[in-house]
């Protein structure tokens, strides 16, 4: 398990944010990437749709090797759902905190660039 980013809900507008219609789902993020702490910060919109545990406490995301194994018993509230090509994911609440977990063999540097292309089409 490896630590991956921190995402953070706020209802302030952020710099470099984008609007991401995914899944069904209904948000605003900040690329990853953007500070050398890996923090996302998420803002939603009316009707977003996710789970409120997400819109209102931080999550913590780690890349993991297998993410079925991961989730295993666990209360899963969001996923398994692919949100980049060959990028899965799955959020628990453990406790009243969400923690994502990330499947993925994709580096660093080609998660950052499939996102940012996704964020562009959003644009």
């Amino acid at each position: 398990m490896k630590y991956n980013h921190c995402g953070i809900p706020t209802d302030e507008i952020k710099e470099n944010e984008a609007y991401i219609e995914l899944s069904g789902y209904k948000f605003y993020a900040t690329p990853y990437e953007a500070n050398k702490y890996h923090v996302q910060w998420h803002r939603f919109p009316e009707g977003h749709g996710l789970p409120e545990l997400l819109t209102k406490v931080p999550h913590i995301a780690f890349t993991v090797d297998d993410l079925d194994k991961e989730i295993e018993g666990k209360k899963v509230i969001l996923g398994p759902y692919y949100p980049l090509e060959g990028y899965r994911v799955a959020i628990i609440d453990e406790g009243g905190i969400p923690i994502e977990f990330i499947e993925t063999q994709l580096s660093d540097a080609e998660v950052t660039a499939l996102e940012k292309e996704k964020m562009d089409e959003f644009r």
